[in-house]
Parts: structure tokens; C-alpha cells; sequence
């Protein structure tokens, strides 16, 4: 498989001499779904805009889709960015006064397609997370669930080459978080590569690989052997689980 993302002692400094990342090396595969865990203050929010290049590290190697970081413009970072990578964050970013259609379709506003194409990919996304009759719902006319399953339209409509989801079930409660997370794994069954960021070990736990971040450091990378508990294993159809993700 081919690196999606190649980290290799990349080290993250602040002023006062503040270390947020000590020498960190990671590489994440194609079609990949990983948990990087740890608590606060341990490095991984740091980790998360190194990596999605929101940031840039003070020493070490990054390389994103074969590209390296350090030899790019901010611009052409900013291309790449948009071009390679999706993002979904705990509190959605959704737009108040805009339906689930516009607020995806924005995910493309500088891909350079024409408005309705925009929107054409905009519903398509929509209906790949479930939530086909929910087109023209503002956001506060959806649920947390479905807020968030909008984000992840949002985020994937461009077909990113790498997914960042930070805490992406931290405002959920904890029906509305575990179809989030199917929908994680529904999206890397089809071939999404996937880093979950957050602080709860039984969520990475249940994913396929889990690298555990201390103190700056990657103190643990291990293949957890996790087995994705379907609908269909809890004993729902298919009609059932989209039902049920009206939460």
C-alpha cells in the first residue's frame, strides 16, 4: 500500500521552549482506519494540525500524498489541503442559515465546478450518509447525529484523499456517536483512509489500528484486532439501521 501520510521525526515546537512533539514518526497507509489517542495536553490536537496541514512542523519530515510539506508555498499548501484532505470537528462548523445541501456543497466551493455540479455532488454526498430526505433542513431543524453526519458529507464531498476526524462523537450522546462511527466505517469499507482523533480509548479501541500519543511522544502503534459490529449483527436490516439514523 502507498503512505498517505509519512511522518518521520517530525518534531513541534512553541516559544519559551515548549515541546508538543518529540521526534514523532507515523505513517499512515492507504485506506487505513486509525484511532490516535491520548489525553489532554498530550500532543495529539498538535498532531492533528501538523498533519492536516494546518500547521507546520519546526523539524522532521511530513509528506501528504507523496508531497513534502516543507518544499511548499503557503498557497500550494493551501491547495493541497484543500485537494487531499477532509476535516469534521466536534462542534460541526455547519452554516446557521444554510440547508444541508449548501452546507455540503461549500466543501466545494473552490474545487472550481460550476454551482450545480456543486449541488449535484452536494445531494449525492447527503445520500451517502443517510440523509437523502434531509436536503433543505437548516441546522437546527437536524439532531446532533445528523448535524455531524453532515459535516462528514461536507468533508468527503471532494473525495479527499485523507479524513480527520477530531472528537467527531465528543457532542453526541452515545446512540447518536455509535452511528457516527459506523458511518466512519461505512466510508472505509468503500475506501476512505481515516484518523480518528480523540481521548476516548474505547472508541480507538474498536477501531482497526490504534496509536496512542503521550506527552508528545507515540508511545504505542498496534493493530487492535477490533471487529466491526454491524447493524446487521445487532440484528437490524438495512431499512432499519436508516431509520434509525434519524438520530
Amino acid at each position: 500500500m502507498s503512505a498517505v501520510v509519512e511522518l518521520n521525526q517530525v518534531t513541534k515546537e512553541y516559544p519559551g521552549g515548549v515541546a508538543a512533539l518529540r521526534g514523532v514518526d507515523l505513517r499512515i497507509e492507504r485506506g487505513e482506519l486509525l484511532g490516535i489517542v491520548g489525553p489532554s495536553g498530550s500532543g495529539k490536537s498538535t498532531l492533528l494540525h501538523i498533519v492536516g496541514t494546518l500547521d507546520r512542523p519546526t523539524a522532521g519530515t511530513l509528506t501528504i500524498t507523496g508531497h513534502d510539506v516543507a518544499a511548499l508555498s503557503d498557497r500550494r499548501l493551501s491547495a493541497l489541503r484543500a485537494r487531499h484532505i477532509g476535516f469534521v470537528f466536534q462542534s460541526f462548523h455547519l452554516m446557521a442559515g444554510a440547508g444541508a445541501q449548501d452546507n455540503v456543497a461549500e466543501g466545494l466551493l473552490y474545487s472550481g465546478l460550476p454551482r450545480a455540479e456543486r449541488r449535484a455532488r452536494a445531494a449525492a454526498a447527503l445520500e451517502r450518509v443517510g440523509l437523502a430526505d434531509r436536503m433543505h433542513h437548516r441546522p437546527h431543524e437536524l439532531s446532533g447525529g445528523q448535524r455531524q453526519r453532515v459535516a462528514i458529507a461536507r468533508a468527503v464531498v471532494g473525495e479527499p484523499d485523507l479524513l480527520l476526524a477530531d472528537e467527531p462523537t465528543g457532542a453526541l450522546d452515545s446512540a447518536s456517536g455509535e452511528t457516527v462511527l459506523e458511518l466512519l466505517h461505512d466510508l472505509n469499507a468503500e475506501g476512505a483512509t481515516i484518523a480518528v482523533i480523540t481521548h476516548d480509548h474505547e472508541i480507538a479501541g474498536a477501531l482497526p489500528r490504534q496509536v496512542r500519543i503521550r506527552d508528545g511522544e507515540v508511545v504505542a502503534d498496534r493493530r487492535t484486532g477490533a471487529v466491526r459490529r454491524t447493524g446487521v449483527e445487532r440484528g437490524e436490516t438495512s431499512c432499519e439501521r436508516s431509520a434509525g439514523h434519524a438520530t
